[in-house]
């Protein structure tokens, strides 16, 4: 089964967190390893770059984070050589009350692009896994930052 858009994937939620709470948990290397699932246990190489292990064949995945706080978004550039990575995948953060919802909420919103190294069944797996992966990051948040705490 093949992806919608051939190009660009983009999964989003809502979520009941401030949005600088959202911003600073989504540009923490180390929280990837919580909801990544194509980077698992999070190694810190230093100087923002970061590797893990793909729950689905195992390889070394490699990312550096260069987080925008004043736009809340952070850039991953990612790839299998440290020394050749690609800003292919971005969270961005839009505050609940620009949205005209609670302003101790916001809308996380994931979306990468389509490299030449992606395979039709990669390709559609990452469709999948984008929406199970918001659902990780909500969870995460809700429940280790409770509104109101």
């Amino acid at each position: 089964m093949a992806a919608e858009d051939p190009n660009s994937l983009s999964a989003s939620i809502e979520v009941a967190v401030a949005p600088r709470t959202a911003f600073e948990f989504m540009a923490s290397g180390m929280n990837q390893s919580r909801w990544a699932l194509g980077s698992w246990e999070r190694v810190d190489h230093g100087d923002g770059l970061f590797s893990g292990t793909s729950l689905w064949d195992a390889s070394t995945l490699y990312v550096r984070l260069e987080p925008h706080p004043e736009l809340l978004l952070v850039d991953y550039r990612v790839g299998k050589d440290p020394e050749d990575l690609r800003r292919l995948t971005q969270a961005r953060i839009v505050p609940g009350a620009e949205l005209g919802r609670d302003p101790e909420s916001c809308v996380i919103t994931l979306t990468t692009w389509r490299g030449a190294a992606h395979t039709d069944a990669s390709w559609a797996r990452t469709h999948h896994a984008y929406r199970t992966e918001m659902h990780l990051i909500k969870g995460r948040l809700e429940n280790e930052f409770p509104a109101g705490v």
